[in-house]
């Protein structure tokens, strides 16, 4: 891996590189990235991860260790920075100056409207005391020269964080008496003057869209957990309007408009869209007749007028215009409906409806504003599907007409680019057993079948626990929890939802006996080697949901160009997932197990070998019997 990174900078191709778990690719990158600045010390080398637990596994542990090295080897020791999003850090600001109405009713001014419940009072007062804790720890992080990073925070709530930070377009600028001892300045800073940034996929997908201007220059580029892009950068692309964001900056902007009659329409528009959404069906609006439009449009027209009475140095009417703002770029990004972009109607239980827009694809804006920028490596243990790197690439902006090398170039004019299979220390035909329940019904989208609850208990009866169960609804894993509460009463079963996930995850390391059941959170945020993890359950292939705006619409898109939209869109997601769920059972060599998918269609349908050929090469069977008796030995029963 290492080799190839490094001819990859010396050539300028493109890599994808996919490092199966256990390899320690992460020092394969770091090795030619430090050699590479040893050898250019003006130079700089960015990466990018999708999670904040990767970012600090590399500040904490791979970077040091690798900067020893390369020190031992070179007799230099290379510069090297955590670069984050503006809300990650304290805005000194908001934070010491305490603006906002609604800081001051946290912290007791107007405390509460008349009539609210006492359970609401007790939210704000616990609220308020965190904001209280983190101002005074502001102030200490000034004090110190420290970082005034989130991470290093008192315990608090997002509500509270909200309350010492800022959203990039409220921030004042060169204009803030804070400027020159800033959190986030210094942190850019910083990055500036290092060689080694490590940043995250959101930030890189905002330095795209912001012409490049959020990110240092650099050399070349690294892309970690690179499965995983397209959804973070579609997610940084994505914009949200609610009725409650929009009457909650009218009432923001309420008190500082001279226009009585402004201000009163401006409010009125939150109920405005509230009625248009409850009368809107849940799904993809494409009908520029739909009732939604003229609401946004208006929306629109009065937020554009807000910004411009609003204009002025105070801080307080530049910040409520910079939300004022937002809220007239959503809503006419959304009154558009461009046919690059899918807009839907979505529901929660707690917020009610709201509207989104998506972009519809985003591998052009990472092809014309990343790839063609800079030589750039992605690498991840999941980038091959259904057995090469075809959908992945494409996924990412490297097209099918660009030079594969090593192929016969169709057009030798696009991009260059090579991919690499590294392999993995395990032997996953000697190590795992993939059982797949051929005889049990299709699943149904109305919940588990009594079958599958049987086979589940009987599985997990046969492993004595030491269970990781992956469910495709929440519904689902707590079904299958009380079932084999019921059945196997002697056994301990986590549920997702019954405790924080890092509580849940933290008693299923420390009692191996135990068994956590739980949805999407766990198919790729769970590290758990050894005897506490012998058993993977798969209740069903993880296809996305058939009415998901989003990817139907891209499903759709692809069936248009001629391509198939299922292979394309939900098989390769659920390629992906499968991918990154089954791999939860082998994570050292000395791992042994069983990965059993109780879902018949990953052997009886067509697609089912474009799936299996994602999955680590575990030996297979559609034998139960195998399978647990395979359990039972490795379990000593």
């Amino acid at each position: 891996m290492a080799r190839a990174i490094e001819h990859a900078f010396d050539t300028g191709e493109h890599l994808l590189v996919q490092a199966g778990t256990g390899t320690g690719k992460s020092l394969g990158y770091l090795a030619p990235a430090l050699a590479h600045l040893h050898e250019n010390p003006r130079g700089r080398v960015i990466v990018a991860t999708a999670t904040l637990a990767l970012q600090a596994q590399l500040a904490n542990s791979d970077i040091p260790a690798a900067l020893d090295a390369a020190e031992k080897v070179t007799g230099r020791r290379a510069t090297a920075a955590i670069l984050k999003g503006r809300t990650n850090y304290a805005c000194l600001h908001r934070a010491i100056e305490g603006t906002g109405a609604e800081q001051d009713s946290l912290l007791g001014g107007e405390v509460l409207a008349e009539g609210l419940r006492s359970a609401k009072a007790d939210t704000a007062s616990v609220i308020g005391a965190e904001v209280v804790a983190l101002r005074e720890w502001v102030q200490t992080e000034l004090d110190a020269d420290g970082a005034g990073d989130r991470d290093d925070a008192p315990t608090h709530t997002a509500a509270a964080w909200a309350q010492v930070s800022v959203p990039v377009r409220e921030c004042l600028g060169q204009q803030c008496a804070f400027f020159e001892a800033c959190f986030v300045e210094r942190s850019r800073e910083t990055a500036r003057n290092s060689q080694l940034v490590v940043t995250n996929h959101a930030l890189l997908a905002i330095d795209a869209m912001h012409g490049n201007s959020v990110l240092p220059e650099h050399d070349f580029l690294v892309i970690d957990e690179a499965h995983e892009l397209t959804s973070r950068v579609t997610g940084a692309a994505s914009h949200e309007l609610s009725p409650q964001q929009v009457e909650r900056v009218a009432r923001r902007c309420l008190p500082l408009l001279d226009d009585d009659d402004l201000a009163v329409e401006f409010l009125d528009l939150g109920d405005a869209l509230q009625q248009a959404l409850d009368e809107a069906p849940l799904e993809r609006i494409e009908d520029p007749d739909s009732p939604l439009i003229p609401v946004l449009q208006r929306i629109r027209e009065v937020s554009r007028a807000v910004v411009s009475e609003l204009k002025g140095d105070d801080p307080d009417r530049k910040q409520a215009a910079a939300a004022a703002k937002e809220v007239f770029d959503v809503a006419e990004a959304m009154a558009a409906l461009k046919p690059t972009d899918v807009l839907w109607v979505s529901e929660r239980e707690r917020f009610g409806r709201w509207l989104v827009v998506a972009p519809l694809d985003v591998a052009g804006l990472l092809r014309e504003r990343v790839l063609s920028n800079t030589t750039t490596v992605l690498t991840s243990a999941t980038l091959k599907l259904g057995g090469d790197f075809e959908s992945i690439a494409s996924s990412v902006g490297l097209a099918r007409g660009d030079r594969l090398l090593d192929t016969e170039p169709e057009d030798p004019t696009g991009l260059e680019w090579r991919a690499l299979d590294v392999g993995s220390p395990f032997d996953y035909a000697r190590q795992g057993i993939l059982y797949v329940a051929q005889h049990l019904p299709n699943p149904r989208r109305d919940g588990i079948t009594p079958e599958a609850l049987a086979e589940v208990a009987e599985l997990v009866w046969a492993a004595g626990g030491r269970t990781l169960g992956l469910f495709a609804s929440q519904r689902n894993a707590e079904a299958a929890a009380r079932h084999c509460r019921a059945e196997l009463p002697k056994m301990t079963f986590l549920c997702q939802g019954d405790a924080q996930l890092s509580e849940l995850t933290r008693r299923f390391i420390d009692e191996p006996a135990t068994s956590l059941f739980g949805t999407l959170s766990l198919w790729q945020g769970v590290d758990v080697p050894g005897e506490t993890c012998q058993l993977v359950i798969i209740d069903k292939i993880p296809f996305p949901r058939p009415d998901e705006p989003l990817l139907q619409a891209r499903q759709q898109s692809v069936a248009q160009s001629g391509g198939n939209g299922f292979m394309a869109v939900a098989a390769t997601h659920a390629a992906l997932l499968l991918a990154q769920g089954s791999g939860r059972l082998i994570r050292r060599l000395s791992d042994r197990g069983v990965v059993a998918v109780l879902d018949p269609r990953l052997r009886t349908a067509r697609y089912g070998s474009f799936l299996r050929a994602s999955m680590p090469g575990f030996w297979s069977t559609t034998d139960r019997e195998v399978a647990v008796n395979a359990l039972r030995r490795l379990g000593g029963g």
